[in-house]
C-alpha cells in the first residue's frame, strides 16, 4: 500500500458522518493490517511513512468522537429549546416568514414602519400562485399590522390554512423596493425535524430561528 488512506468529516450531518467514518476507519485498518501482514520482509514499510499513517489514523478517531459529541450536545440544546416553546403554545407570535398561517378566520401581516417605501402592497396567494387578496396601504411612523378576514377579492371566504403572501414596498414615486415579510398567528404545536427546531401555527410551519417576537407574559 503506497502512500496514506484519505479520510475527510464534514459538519453537515453527524448522523450521517458517524456511519461513514466508522466504515473508513475499518478499511484503513483493514488495509493496514494486510499490509503489514504481507509485507516483503527485506524491504518493510517505511517506519516514516508507518508513523503518518497511524498519527492519520488517530487524528480521524478523534474527529469522529467530536463529531459524536457536538451531536449529543446539538440534541441536548434542542430538547431544551423544545421543552421552553412549551409556554408559547396558544399565544401568538411574529415570525419572519411568507408563509401566512389564516386560523380561526383571521391572518394578520407584520409591516415596518414607512422609510424609503410609502406604502405597501400586499398580495395574498394561494398554493398555486394564484392571487386571491391585492391590497395597498399606507405605512406608518411606526410598526404597524394588516389583517385579512380570510375573504379573497369575490368575498368567498376561504378555509383556515397556510397561504402565500408577497409584501412589495412602494415608494413615493412609485418605485418598487423590497420589504422583509413578517406574519402573526397563533401557536399551534412545536417540534423537532431533520435537527432543527420547529414551530407549527395552523397548516403553516415556520423554523424556530425565524421567530421575530414573542409575548411579553
Amino acid at each position: 500500500m503506497s502512500g496514506s488512506l484519505s479520510v475527510s468529516a464534514t459538519s453537515s450531518s453527524g448522523t450521517a458522518t458517524g456511519p461513514r467514518l466508522s466504515a473508513d476507519l475499518g478499511t484503513f485498518l483493514t488495509l493496514l493490517t494486510t499490509q503489514l501482514r504481507n509485507q516483503d520482509p527485506t524491504k518493510p514499510m517505511d517506519t516514516e511513512t508507518l508513523t503518518q499513517q497511524l498519527v492519520q489514523f488517530a487524528t480521524v478517531e478523534q474527529q469522529l468522537a467530536g463529531n459524536q459529541t457536538l451531536e449529543r450536545l446539538l440534541t441536548l440544546q434542542q430538547a431544551g429549546q423544545l421543552a421552553e416553546t412549551a409556554s408559547l403554545i396558544g399565544r401568538r407570535v411574529t415570525v419572519e416568514s411568507d408563509v401566512l398561517p389564516l386560523q380561526d378566520g383571521r391572518a394578520e401581516v407584520a409591516l415596518p414602519a414607512a422609510g424609503a417605501a410609502r406604502r405597501a402592497v400586499i398580495e395574498v396567494q394561494d398554493s398555486t400562485g394564484n392571487a386571491l387578496r391585492r391590497e395597498t396601504v399606507t405605512l406608518g411612523s411606526a410598526a404597524t399590522s394588516w389583517s385579512w378576514d380570510g375573504r379573497d377579492a369575490s368575498g368567498t371566504q376561504r378555509q383556515d390554512g397556510a397561504y402565500r403572501v408577497v409584501v412589495t414596498g412602494r415608494a413615493e414615486d412609485g418605485t418598487d423596493l423590497p420589504l422583509t415579510a413578517a406574519v402573526t398567528g397563533r401557536v399551534t404545536g412545536a417540534a423537532r425535524s431533520d435537527g432543527a427546531l420547529i414551530l407549527r401555527m395552523g397548516a403553516a410551519t415556520v423554523g424556530f430561528d425565524q421567530l421575530r417576537e414573542m409575548p411579553s407574559s
